[in-house]
């Protein structure tokens, strides 16, 4: 693999030549008059021209397999008027790139975009004023369009964008409002452009953290605690040490064996002794529901509106439950690993992360260095779910690499990635809920306990509603557990969302039962937000939905959520084997407005991708663990949905252009609990309160409902 080129942001936009710099004034507008454009002075150029006609894209977001890296292609090629092979992206360097929080909660689109879109319209009104100019006539009888700007009505008068970009070097800023494309001036935005990312990823050409190399690299294998908690007692690594070419760190709690095998430092850090003490016994995962209910401290209240009382009044049933979930793992195809490199008190990181900058800034800390020393590059990212924030391993790996001297690689095995990263919080949802007389949902009364606030207020119009939230989502870093979990917990594809909307979808399902209506009439009965309405009744219509109340022992179920900006409604139909418990997902309809659409094929996989994804959290994933000590280390245990399982997937956009593009990359997910624990019902006439509904607690659910009274 050939050795990647490191280059900061004066050399890349020097290597540019003659050409134009699009800069947005938001942090430093001191910078506009600087004659050339260099890092860290300006921070602020999203956009680079070049003399050949082609645009250089910087984006601090990343790209982990959502498409991100097309769909930002997309919106600059159709503001600035450019076709889209020209569009060269350079994504998630904080060298090159303008700083970013990082990717995640479904906001590059609908809150990046419209960066990167005002940026392309000033381009493009740059380069029109020059044209304008160059030929002569007012701006306002210009067009652009596939990097040419002609005069209207005489197209033999034109300049191309490489002509008007060449033969100087010039920083322009541009201060006058952006004047952005129409939804029915758009070309490109709205259609299904390939993937930039595809031939490489189908190819294997794709380079991932764990395939950079660079000359002189140690692998570095980290000595770890058997359980979650654990404390180092004692070290002996003279043995480690005695194997030829082994280094070995001991520094400050780090213990790591190096060498230029990888294999080799696996073996030395077996010879590795080390005497480790236990923490004292804590909850398992049986019994964490009471543990958090019993730690999460006074409660928020999050919405509170109507009154109670008159609520309960009006209620001709009453519906009270208590729902579970467990923890959840990230699972992602690549696990965490790093490179770092020191140079002349220079360092440089290639790390799968999710937040580049905010891991410059922690390596730094780490390190006891300037920020501005610290160089983050992420190449593709093999999935982060949310995971790939904290960041562990390119903190040891920069800290390997400062001490050695050498760079240093740090890759996660399978077994620490399950056991370092941080997992989706195991949650309690505790709710009580009335139907009115003429099937209207009279009052609700929440509490969530240790999923967040995400999606924790229902959907539907309640006049006497009132929803807590406890516990908090309170973070730890990578392997430390915070609050009152025995683990680590993170952010999880729509952190809390998930399992919030498994119990509201589950109780105003329960409550359509106590009424006697079917589920779809039931919700619309009760919904007012005509967006939300409209997806409900376009899923109804792509599945055919037979209205009758439930049980209906077809298996069929429905789930509504609102993520991201995002309305979501979810139909699903399953079979349920009532010897095994075996619950089969036969097809699945998703119906999403998400606004003005950028790449529809793209929303579509994103929507499939988190419908799989939610097969997991909702059927089969959990991690069983007693104390620190976490049971599952890889997939032979931890069951994540198999292609076999994967149902029959229908996504429906919903058109709606006059509204900016929503989320995609996490609503989706947000429903598959709630509709199959409703179809599960629907299918057997047994209510589960609990996720993953997996055989056994199907089976057992069955069982006991035979039972005699």
């Amino acid at each position: 693999m050939s050795e990647p080129v490191c280059i900061d942001r004066r050399g890349f936009l020097g290597l540019l030549g003659a050409g134009i710099v699009i800069t947005l004034g938001f942090d430093s507008p001191r910078a506009f008059a600087q004659p050339a454009f260099s890092y860290p002075a300006d921070p602020n150029a999203y956009l680079a021209i070049r003399a050949d006609g082609r645009v250089t894209v910087f984006s601090g977001k990343i790209e982990m397999g959502q498409g991100a890296l097309t769909s930002q292609a997309q919106l600059v090629a159709e503001e600035l008027g450019v076709p889209l092979a020209s569009i060269d992206m350079v994504v998630g360097d904080t060298a090159l790139c303008p700083p970013d929080m990082g990717t995640f909660g479904s906001l590059t689109t609908r809150m990046f975009g419209p960066v990167l879109r005002a940026a392309a319209a000033q381009a493009r009104a740059a380069l029109l004023n020059r044209a304008a100019r160059q030929l002569g006539v007012p701006v306002e009888q210009l067009v652009a369009r596939d990097g040419v700007v002609w005069v209207r009505d005489d197209s033999a008068r034109s300049v191309t964008y490489a002509r008007l970009a060449g033969g100087m070097r010039l920083v322009e800023a541009v201060d006058q409002k952006a004047v952005l494309r129409t939804a029915a001036q758009m070309q490109l935005v709205g259609t299904s452009a390939p993937r930039l990312d595809g031939l490489q990823k189908v190819t294997g050409a794709a380079r991932y953290a764990a395939d950079i190399r660079v000359p002189g690299m140690l692998y570095a294998r980290v000595l770890r605690p058997p359980a979650l908690g654990a404390r180092l007692a004692s070290v002996d690594t003279k043995a480690a040490a005695a194997q030829p070419g082994v280094v070995v760190v001991e520094r400050e709690g780090l213990v790591a064996v190096l060498h230029a095998d990888p294999e080799v430092a696996e073996t030395a850090l077996s010879a590795v002794q080390a005497q480790w003490t236990r923490p004292a016994s804590g909850p398992d995962s049986e019994g964490i529901y009471a543990h958090l209910a019993a730690g999460a401290g006074e409660p928020k209240v999050l919405l509170s509106r109507g009154d109670q009382a008159q609520g309960h009044a009006a209620a001709t049933h009453t519906v009270q439950s208590e729902f579970h979930k467990g923890y959840v793992a990230h699972a992602p195809l690549e696990p965490h690993a790093a490179l770092a490199q020191v140079v002349d008190g220079q360092v440089t990181v290639w790390a799968c992360t999710q937040t580049p900058f905010p891991t410059r800034d922690r390596v730094a800390r780490a390190l006891g260095i300037d920020p501005q020393r610290v160089r983050v590059i992420t190449p593709f990212v093999g999935g982060g779910f949310g995971g790939k924030s904290a960041d562990g391993q390119a903190l040891e790996a920069a800290r390997l690499a400062q001490i050695t001297g050498r760079p240093v690689q740090v890759a996660w095995t399978r077994s620490e990635e399950f056991l370092f990263d941080t997992y989706d919080p195991a949650s309690v949802v505790q709710a009580r809920a009335g139907v009115s007389r003429d099937g209207h949902i009279a009052f609700w009364d929440s509490t969530v306990i240790a999923a967040g606030e995400r999606g924790a207020v229902p959907v539907y119009a309640i006049d006497n509603v009132r929803v807590c939230t406890t516990g908090g989502t309170t973070y730890g870093g990578s392997g430390a557990p915070a609050g009152p979990h025995p683990v680590a917990v993170g952010p999880w594809r729509g952190p809390g969302a998930s399992m919030n909307v498994f119990a509201i979808e589950s109780q105003v399902d329960q409550m359509a039962v106590a009424a006697g209506v079917d589920a779809l009439e039931f919700r619309l009965r009760n919904l007012q937000d005509p967006r939300m309405r409209r997806v409900l009744q376009a899923a109804a219509l792509g599945f055919g939905w037979d209205p009758k109340a439930a049980p209906t022992r077809r298996g069929r179920g429905i789930a509504c959520s609102l993520d991201a900006g995002t309305c979501v409604a979810t139909m699903v139909e399953v079979r349920v084997d009532p010897a095994t418990g075996a619950v089969a997902v036969v097809r699945v309809v998703c119906a999403q407005d998400m606004g003005l659409v950028v790449n529809p094929e793209g929303a579509r996989m994103q929507s499939e991708g988190g419908i799989t994804m939610g097969l997991g959290y909702a059927l089969s994933e959990e991690l069983r663990f007693d104390g620190g000590d976490v049971k599952d280390r890889n997939f032979d245990t931890y069951r994540i949905p198999r292609f076999s399982q994967a149902p029959r997937i229908q996504v429906i956009l919903v058109p709606n252009e006059g509204l900016a593009p929503q989320g995609g990359g996490e609503p989706a997910i947000t429903t598959v609990g709630g509709a199959l624990a409703n179809a599960v019902f629907d299918a057997t006439a047994v209510r589960l309160l609990r996720l993953p509904m997996t055989p056994e607690r199907v089976r057992r659910a069955i069982a006991q409902a035979a039972l005699p009274a």
